[in-house]
């Protein structure tokens, strides 16, 4: 399954900021030029699914109808053009009118989902309504930092509605909700089941397919056990804390857990002031970095043990299944699981010809299950991070292991610095803040995300089972979970290590517009070196042409 690649080119890196250093292989023929034919439709994709949630369900037809009329008027114009279709004209077009339908699908089906959010009976109720609510959480309660009903914690859930009673009247009506709710009895629920509460609905604030937000005034009564595999995942959870409890100290034990699994509800406020100042905020949730040191570690233990390439693939889907069932199977994780599954691709192949596709792939397929992922600013930054990773960090470290630097640090740098450089803008337009430390906290980190990972991962499998072995794979973590925490303090206590600046899209276009006429200024900057480089170089003389035989002058004749 490992693909070959040509010498110079530098090896596919993690998600993670943690790169996979491979020895020396022959070189194969790739060519150079991307396979971007998915990226119009993707981008299409993505920008009319805002459209239509964003500005209503009007806009989203309206929009509709202007790309199925201009994918007709380049159908009709290429009929009547007369190109050959052997001409890439004609192939570019082609493209333009697929994208363009594709994208009209899109905008309907996001248009449609809009209107029927839009004109929810749950939106109708008078202010200040009581209703007895029937909902399944969709992912684990996540506490509410510095508020509180009294002093009892603030939870926030999203659920799936399944229906509402007011007024003596049975509503069944389906949609996603937002659950604010107080009290410890929500903070132990587990996603999957049938929960019954009484709630204040409330319009919510955001343009992402919400139907309401709720205010639980009343614990939850539990009428159904969540499926299985969700019961079944809540032991290893559970099992990976306590045993992290007892080995580690108290900000370590809360930070294993986030980094492997994603559950943060261990983490104390000063390390996530710290983690979020240092830009590593992104290491306590599940991202593709995760997916993609879970399963290169699967399959370097599969090509160590020898194991044929089917018997690989099996395994890593297995374990890719395994760990989304342990993280919950919410939209994020799924989301997260596709990033990193496109980032093992690249690794496995070796070129990057085939991880664009497979990252365009994976957002329009995203995008038609979950449409609310196209305006989630998590789903940005990760197909943010993972384009980057793919088409600007090969070209920053070759042209750092060109000016000497080693293979590890120059693919560490570059994976840090790109992925700061494209989530840059986005982070700005929407926090105001823009961490200036960021990279150099990732690369400082980026030695030991992938030990800390795979130790945590083995234990998790295996602490519900018997918990001596998982503490002692636990133990070695110490070490490096010490070094994470000590980077994130340290570099979060430097002057200046974060600036405030004014948010909003405006801010956010302001600084891409000023991140792309820096690449392109150090871009012309190189090609104008390389012009000179090869003008200084001594002309090669020119060889003579070689003698002409007499015999084959007269034979010629």
């Amino acid at each position: 399954m490992s693909g070959q690649r040509p010498p110079g080119d530098p090896v596919t890196t993690l998600s993670g900021y943690w790169p996979i250093v491979r020895p020396e292989e022959p070189p194969t023929p790739e060519p150079r030029a991307l396979d971007a034919r998915l990226v119009p439709a993707a981008l299409l994709c993505w920008a009319a699914t805002i459209i239509a949630i964003t500005a209503g369900w009007i806009a989203g037809l309206v929009l509709a109808a202007l790309l199925v009329g201009t994918a007709c008027a380049l159908w009709i114009w290429l009929l009547r053009s007369g190109v050959r279709r052997s001409e890439p004209r004609r192939v570019l077009v082609w493209g333009m009118v697929a994208a363009l339908l594709l994208g009209t699908g899109f905008a309907t089906a996001a248009a449609w989902r809009e209107q029927r959010v839009s004109a929810h009976p749950l939106r109708t109720l008078p202010d200040r309504a009581s209703v007895q609510v029937y909902a399944v959480p969709k992912d684990d309660p996540k506490p509410v930092r510095g508020r509180s009903f009294g002093d009892r914690p603030r939870w926030v859930v999203r659920a799936d509605l399944v229906e509402y009673r007011h007024a003596g009247k049975r509503v069944r009506a389906g949609g996603t909700v937002t659950i604010l709710a107080g009290g410890a009895e929500w903070g132990g629920i587990t996603p999957g089941g049938l929960l019954r509460f009484q709630a204040r609905p409330i319009r919510p604030q955001t343009s992402d397919l919400t139907v309401a937000v709720l205010r639980a005034n009343a614990p939850p009564v539990v009428l159904e056990q969540p499926p299985w595999w969700q019961r079944a995942a809540m032991p290893v959870r559970e099992s990976l804390t306590e045993a992290a409890r007892r080995v580690l100290g108290r900000d370590a034990a809360g930070v294993l857990p986030a980094l492997v699994l994603g559950d943060t509800s261990g983490l104390t406020d000063d390390v996530r002031e710290d983690f979020a100042t240092a830009g590593l905020q992104h290491l306590c949730v599940v991202s593709g970095a995760n997916v993609t040191i879970v399963l290169t570690a699967v399959l370097a233990l599969c090509r160590a043990l020898t194991v044929p390439p089917t018997a690989c693939a099996g395994a890593a889907a297995l374990a890719l299944l395994l760990f989304v069932v342990i993280a919950r199977p919410d939209p994020s994780v799924l989301r997260a699981a596709a990033m990193g599954s496109v980032t093992v691709l690249a690794l496995l192949t070796g070129r990057r010809r085939q991880a664009l596709p497979a990252l365009c792939g994976a957002v329009i397929a995203l995008l038609a299950i979950w449409p609310a992922l196209a305006v989630s600013i998590g789903f940005a930054l990760s197909v943010l991070a993972t384009a980057a990773l793919i088409l600007i960090a090969p070209g920053w470290a070759a042209t750092l292991r060109a000016r000497g630097w080693r293979r590890a640090p120059a693919e560490i740098t570059a994976v840090s610095a790109a992925a700061f450089a494209v989530t840059a803008p986005l982070v700005v337009a929407v926090t105001g803040k823009l961490s200036l430390v960021a990279v150099l906290a990732n690369v400082l980190v980026a030695p030991v995300i992938a030990v800390i990972t795979v130790l945590g991962a083995l234990a998790a499998t295996i602490a519900w089972a018997w918990a001596l072995p998982a503490e002692l794979l636990l133990r070695p973590a110490a070490v490096p979970l010490w070094w994470l925490l000590e980077v994130a303090e340290h570099t979060a206590r430097l002057p200046g290590a974060t600036v405030t600046v004014p948010g909003g899209p405006l801010t956010g276009t302001l600084s891409a517009a000023a991140l792309l006429g820096t690449c392109l200024g150090l871009h012309v900057r190189a090609v104008r070196r390389r012009s000179r480089a090869g003008a200084a170089l001594p002309a090669r003389p020119s060889r003579p042409p070689p003698p002409v035989s007499p015999v084959r002058s007269e034979r010629r004749l």
